[in-house]
């Protein structure tokens, strides 16, 4: 092999490369002495180009145009640092047909530019490349054309639009190199070009880290995407990706976006703390997600839209800021062996008229629903597991075909276990639903469902509900402990039940509504005060059913008694007609859902009076509080005595930090206004932004709807409400939620009030964002922070509730402490005193562990020791 050689002095050697390059063979290798080389050269031989001294000791300048341009297959540079005149050009240039190996290179201010043929020639060849290729054959003879790139270990930065683009049909391969500081896109593929990375990093780039577009490929293992100004990859047009073992980190967009007809592969991959969404699907493309981990994006862990389809298997999606799994338009699913975790939201929802399949998956503790589906999607769920949340599955779609849950668990959700929505129909087969808080099952007005086998035990409200003019066949199911009634079947209800048992309900094991025609055969009833019972024109038929340890048996009058069933129709059901469409009253309003249930003790005026006295602090909120309290007592005896009432909102804005009160004395408002005779219930139901402005066009306001008849007959209270109208946003969906609330404040005036909470510097700017709101928020109650000595005050009052007792010394540390917390942006107020009590109890709890039998005076004292 022969040597040439570059340096600046010396006898026998080149003063330039491009002297050298001139003078080498075919194979020669030119070596080069360290120090600066300003010049621009071209390999149009097969040649090696190396740092005599080693990597970093040669640096070669281009005065203008590539540093370096490659015209020959075979090429080597190793060991140079490349920088160039214009970031924005390229400093190293692979031909079409030539090959170039850039070993322990860096290049800085400028891309790398790899070119093909137009037409793609070599493109049936690049079909066929794997990620375990080397690219070794390609490099010294490029088939059919197509320039030829091998990276390994080098660093590209300092470029502007993109460090490496590849065109037309070229190929390239990048092994344990880095990609950073790059004002643009990291790496770009287009034509029909393959890159295959293995231990790639692409970081700081202001636009996506990885772009892949026209027919390209992407193939990556064990690479790393850091901080992309936009998506972590983009993947467009017909373009494939390929991603094995990769990680995706804090992306400003999308994890990893695909769209068009493009197809993308993710295999144990990990893609967390993206700003918008883990990964999302749109037009027609195809996604598969397979043993990934999709970790807390602010936004939805995935989306599809459009036409586009996804399979994800044995995947993890964690902490979503949004719904975990969201489908919409006419997109398609299949999870299989999924878990889903949290999620601002849902679990998975499915809207427009989109499909999803979720077998073997697990959804746990969502914001609002495990499931969600409405408008006209279809859901199919099989051994799903559904654990806290809201509700565990809920149906409002009116697709052609009734959504389909087999095999399923459902617990522990703070309202009902599966809701059926208005003329919704579903078929659930041996469903399990466990210690809910509201309905074990609830089938709204007109909805339809079809259950056989599965059991209902511990819902605080009935086993099953049926809202007017539902339609049911239930066979074989298992109702026990429910804390109302085991079936709850409201008027005009059709349908059958056979072979079911009723056990342990708190209320009559069935209460039949009037108008009902509803056939019992074969079912049982046990352990309860009473079998049956019926409002007035109630007239249901038993067949072959019994009572065994019930106090109060009605059944045995009722036996036998002869009576119409209609079956439960379903749409595309040609044997049966539809039955009636009526819509029932909302979950959680005044209607079937509340019935049976015994009215509270009311509460006083003076008593709801006295437990806002008792609150910490709040002197001018307790002044305003009660000045409104006398003015709506003043309004109910003007009406009484026939007299007209002058004008009065309700409404408030209360303006205060984190942790002043802002909630609490929101609940208390709403049971003033309740024991005032101005409210019907007075409950209080919480949201934010997430609960009010949907994802895509058309969902905000249903979603702002749902959430206002919740809080129907009670408060509204918006917390952050200046978040729907972001600054410097002119076209966020913020808007749309609140003209909806707007209207509907004036539809239901008189049922309800409600509250928006913020900080005091953002709240005027909701306020005036529509003229709506600066009328019917007349009034501001401003939450002041609590002083020092409040704080000790609510720490006391929180150990006096769990049987605690401060000692003189930790009341003086406790006070002196609170003294020094800084009163920044991340003081809580009251949720600081909640915390340092917490923590005094577990510093209290670890100092007992240490003693051999602690006297119960011990373990009730919190000591100075414990706060420090």
């Amino acid at each position: 092999m022969t040597a040439v050689k570059v340096a600046p002095r010396g006898r026998g050697t080149h003063r330039t490369l491009a002297a050298a390059l001139a003078a080498a063979p075919v194979g020669a290798v030119v070596t080069v002495a360290p120090g600066l080389y300003a010049e621009s050269v071209t390999l149009t031989r097969r040649v090696v180009l190396e740092a005599e001294a080693g990597p970093g000791s040669v640096v070669l300048r281009s005065p203008e145009g590539a540093a370096v341009t490659v015209t020959a297959p075979g090429c080597v540079l190793r060991g140079l640092h490349l920088t160039g005149a214009d970031p924005a050009q390229p400093l190293v240039r692979v031909e079409d047909a030539a090959g170039l190996t850039v070993d322990r290179c860096e290049l800085t201010g400028g891309r790398i530019e790899v070119l093909g043929s137009a037409d793609g020639r070599s493109a049936p060849a690049n079909a066929v490349l794997g990620p375990d290729h080397t690219l070794a054959a390609e490099l010294t003879d490029p088939v059919d054309g197509g320039g030829v790139l091998l990276l390994c270990e080098a660093r590209l930065s300092g470029a502007l639009g993109t460090a490496l683009h590849l065109t037309g049909d070229a190929r390239a391969r990048a092994v344990d190199s880095v990609v950073d500081e790059v004002d643009g896109i990291g790496v770009v593929l287009s034509g029909r070009s393959v890159l295959i990375a293995e231990r790639l990093r692409v970081s700081g780039t202001s636009g996506s880290a990885l772009r892949a577009k026209g027919a390209s490929r992407l193939l990556a293992r064990d690479c790393s995407v850091l901080g992309a100004g936009r998506h972590g990859v983009l993947v467009q047009d017909e373009a494939l990706a390929e991603l094995a073992d990769c990680r995706v980190v804090d992306p400003a967009r999308t994890g990893v976006r695909t769209s068009h007809t493009a197809r993308t592969t993710l295999v144990d991959c990990r893609i967390s703390g993206a700003l918008d969404h883990a990964v999302t699907a749109a037009d027609q493309a195809r996604v598969e997600v397979r043993d990934c981990r999709l970790e807390a994006p602010r936004g939805h862990g995935l989306l599809l839209a459009s036409a586009a389809f996804a399979v994800c298997a044995g995947t993890l999606v964690d902490g979503a800021g949004a719904t975990a799994v969201q489908l919409v338009d006419r997109s398609t699913a299949v999870l299989t062996g999924c878990r889903v975790r949290g999620g601002g939201d849902h679990g998975i929802a499915a809207a427009g008229s989109a499909t999803a399949e979720v077998v073997d998956t697990s959804v746990t503790d969502p914001a609002s629903c495990g499931v969600d589906v409405q408008d006209e999607a279809r859901l199919t769920l099989t051994g799903v597991r559904l654990h806290g949340g809201d509700t565990g599955v809920r149906l409002r779609s009116v697709a052609a075909e009734p959504c389909e849950v087999r095999g399923c668990a459902v617990g522990g959700q703070r309202r009902s276990g599966v809701e059926i929505g208005p003329d919704a129909a579903a078929v659930l087969e041996d469903v399990r639903v466990a210690e809910v808080g509201g309905a074990g099952v609830a089938v709204d007005g007109g909805g339809r469902l079809r259950l056989s086998g599965g059991a209902v035990s511990g819902a605080a409200g009935s086993g099953l509900v049926l809202e007017r003019a539902a339609s049911v066949e239930v066979r074989d199911l298992r109702v026990a402990d429910s804390g109302k009634n085991g079936i709850l079947i409201g008027e005009a209800v059709s349908g059958s039940f056979d072979h079911c048992d009723l056990s342990g309900s708190a209320f009559p094991a069935v209460h039949v509504g009037k108008g009902a025609e509803v056939r019992f055969r074969g079912c049982r009833f046990f352990d309860c005060g009473q079998d049956v019972g019926l409002a007035d024109g109630a007239e249901p038929v038993f067949e072959d059913c019994a009572a065994v340890r019930v106090r109060t048996p009605v059944l045995t009058a009722l036996a036998d008694r002869p009576g119409p069933s209609a079956p439960v129709s379903f749409p595309g059901d040609p044997e049966q007609p539809e039955g009636p469409r009526a819509r029932g009253s909302e979950p959680g309003t005044d209607g079937l859902w509340q019935q049976g249930e015994p009215e509270p003790e009311p509460e006083t005026l003076e008593d709801l009076l006295a437990e806002l006295d008792e609150l910490v602090g709040l002197d001018g909120v307790k002044r305003d509080v009660n000045g409104m309290v006398k003015l709506m007592q003043t309004v109910r005896l003007r009406e009484q005595a026939g007299l007209p009432a002058p004008p009065l909102s309700r409404h408030l804005v209360f303006a205060g930090n984190p942790g002043t009160g802002k909630t609490t004395v929101a609940r208390l408002y709403g049971r003033l206004l309740r024991a005032l005779g101005l409210l019907a219930r007075g409950h209080l139901v919480e949201v934010d932004r997430s609960a009010l402005v949907g994802e895509y066009v058309g969902h905000t306001g249903p979603k702002t709807t749902e959430a206002f008849h919740r809080a129907r007959g009670g408060v509204l209270f918006i917390d952050e409400a200046y978040a729907l109208v972001p600054a410097g946003a002119a076209n966020d969906f913020g808007t749309e939620s609140i003209a909806t609330l707007v209207k509907l404040m004036e539809d239901h005036r008189d049922e309800v009030v409600v509250i928006a909470a913020g900080y005091p510097g953002d709240m005027d700017r909701f306020v005036a964002s529509n003229p709506g709101l600066s009328s019917r928020f007349s009034r501001t109650l401003l939450f002041a922070d609590y002083t020092s000595a409040e704080l000790v005050s609510i720490v006391e009052h929180h150990a006096q509730r769990h049987r605690y007792e401060l000692t003189d010394a930790a009341r003086r540390s406790l006070t002196t402490y609170v003294e020094n917390i800084p009163r920044g942006a991340q003081f809580g107020n009251g949720r600081t005193a909640r915390q340092l009590f917490q923590a005094m109890t577990e510093r209290q709890a670890l100092r007992m562990s240490e003693l051999t039998d602690p006297a119960p005076a011990q373990l009730m004292q919190l000591d100075e020791q414990d706060l420090l």
